[in-house]
């Protein structure tokens, strides 16, 4: 009788730890790279066929990979969507500080959301740039930080890839030298295997990547990659464009070489801090683009790596792993060298999440999605109530089944450098211009179709068929053909202003409509 009891209490035993197992919370590794096109990663389409990214690749077969993410517009505005939940205009007191990129606001009313995971009881972690207010909020969002702090240290800002100056957990900042995107890697997979952190609690990493902004520079080790790599030529990388908004028309960082292939030109500006255009004119679009894949290459191992490091120390079936970019980046595209524009070229992103055994593997979503919906996902797997409304919409049952059907739109708005009560109104031009000379715009994406408003008076619609014409060159909202489609987009992107809180919707200047 006492070896049937005996055998009894095992048997609940083991039911209990399996039961806390399934209860136990899920880490969360989010990794974030800089200015990285989803043409970069040879997973996607789109991809140079000469691209070679193994590593995120194997993610992609791991999990799910999102073929429509729209996760920002520039360096600071994605960042800060990441932390609050919010668009732009909803993130409060955050306000650009001259000299670039400095930054102020105020941590009780711009609240970032990795503090609540910390009274949670999660351990938060970040690691590599941050580009959201000179406070980077150790003490506060993080347990853990080891920080290139962009903003409060704007001589450093232009060294994206070595001579960093680091501070660890608010410390002050020392010189670092190597490559950083080396350097994040190691101190990213020292964390995962336990340092820094209180062993048995569950924690939140987000690990952001320097590359692949300007000045794109790849590792030693990669200089000899990719021999003879060439690209074609976009078909509209010179003006005129039609159809498209006045300043599209006046987009031309390239120019025809002697050779015929386009060089970067007189005309082309930098979009921030580590653009260097007077050194970076005559180079072909080929060698730019090479050298841009080159710098992957670190990105890819480095992936490879901190994935190892969740299998070797048998965390990989507790974490979720997100992959995206702040924003994609344009070689050529629509005239550019740059992101900004609210064009697919321009700013979309790769986006793969993975957790084996929880989700579908070797999968691939087609539905937009959008920035504002990662804080909202994070929350829902941690099983935690979002602290306050946020803007974007929790993917869970995308990932569960990527086939599934999706009731929502995905806006992705621009204000340039502006935020919160600063984007209440529409300012008229320039004031409503980044300095790279793109105006205000809000773009909203639903199955195929692809909507822009130029928020500058009698600009026109822009509304694109994604499935026909992936590269965006003909503009659809003029065929009377697509009115029906054009004034529902409109509506539903007013709609969407108004259920975010945006008061701009009140000030939206006139379109002016083109008819065929």
């Amino acid at each position: 009788m006492k070896l049937v009891y005996s055998f009894i209490a095992l048997l609940l035993a083991q039911v209990s730890v399996a039961a806390a197992a399934d209860t136990k919370k899920p880490n969360i590794l989010f990794i974030y790279t800089d200015d990285h096109s989803y043409r970069t990663l040879s997973c996607y389409e789109g991809a140079e066929s000469w691209a070679h990214t193994p590593n995120m690749d194997r993610l992609a077969t791991r999990g799910v990979r999102f073929t429509r993410a729209y996760i920002g517009t520039w360096c600071m505005p994605s960042r800060t969507t990441m932390l609050t939940g919010l668009h732009q205009y909803g993130v409060q007191t955050m306000r650009m500080a001259p000299p670039y990129p400095g930054a102020t606001y105020d941590p009780e009313k711009c609240r970032f959301w990795p503090a609540v995971f910390r009274q949670h009881g999660y351990q938060t972690a970040q690691i590599g740039k941050w580009h959201a207010g000179n406070d980077a909020g150790f003490g506060r969002d993080w347990d853990y930080q080891v920080v290139w702090n962009r903003p409060r240290h704007p001589d450093n800002a232009p060294n994206y890839y070595e001579n960093q100056l680091i501070a660890i957990n608010g410390g002050e900042p020392q010189v670092v030298k190597g490559y950083s995107t080396d350097n994040y890697t190691g101190w990213a997979v020292d964390y995962i295997k336990g340092a820094n952190r209180e062993a048995g609690k569950p924690w939140y990493l987000w690990l952001c990547y320097g590359g692949v902004h300007a000045p794109y520079q790849p590792a030693e080790r990669h200089l000899n990659d990719y021999p003879g790599a060439t690209v074609e030529t976009p078909a509209d990388i010179y003006p005129p464009r039609p159809g498209k908004p006045g300043y599209m028309q006046t987009i031309a960082a390239w120019e025809r070489g002697p050779d015929g292939e386009p060089v970067l030109g007189d005309k082309a500006i930098g979009s921030e801090v580590g653009d260097d255009f007077e050194r970076d004119r005559g180079r072909t679009l080929s060698k730019w683009s090479r050298q841009y894949h080159q710098a992957v290459r670190a990105l890819d191992e480095g992936i490879g790596q901190v994935h190892a490091a969740l299998e070797d120390s048998g965390q990989l079936a507790n974490t979720l792993v997100v992959l995206t970019a702040d924003q994609g980046y344009a070689w050529g595209h629509h005239g550019f060298r740059a992101k900004l524009a609210p064009y697919d070229a321009n700013i979309r992103s790769p986006l793969i999440v993975s957790m084996p055994g929880t989700l579908p593997e070797g999968k691939v979503c087609h539905t937009p999605v959008g920035g504002a919906d990662m804080a909202p996902t994070f929350f829902s797997f941690a099983g935690l109530d979002l602290p306050w409304t946020m803007h974007g919409h929790d993917l869970t049952p995308l990932l569960k089944n990527p086939d599934a059907a999706w009731p929502h739109t995905t806006l992705l708005p621009f204000t340039a450098d502006k935020f919160g009560a600063d984007c209440d109104r529409v300012p008229e031009p320039p004031g409503n211009r980044h300095k790279a000379g793109v105006p205000w715009y809000l773009l909203l994406v639903e199955g195929h179709f692809k909507y822009i408003r130029t928020l500058e008076a009698n600009e026109p619609e822009e509304l694109y068929d994604l499935a026909s014409d992936p590269d965006e060159l003909t503009n659809l909202a003029p065929d009377a053909k697509h009115a029906l489609t054009v004034e529902r987009f409109r509506a539903a992107a007013i709609a969407e202003l108004q259920r975010t809180g945006a008061k701009m919707v009140d000030t939206l200047p006139p379109v002016k409509v083109l008819k065929n």
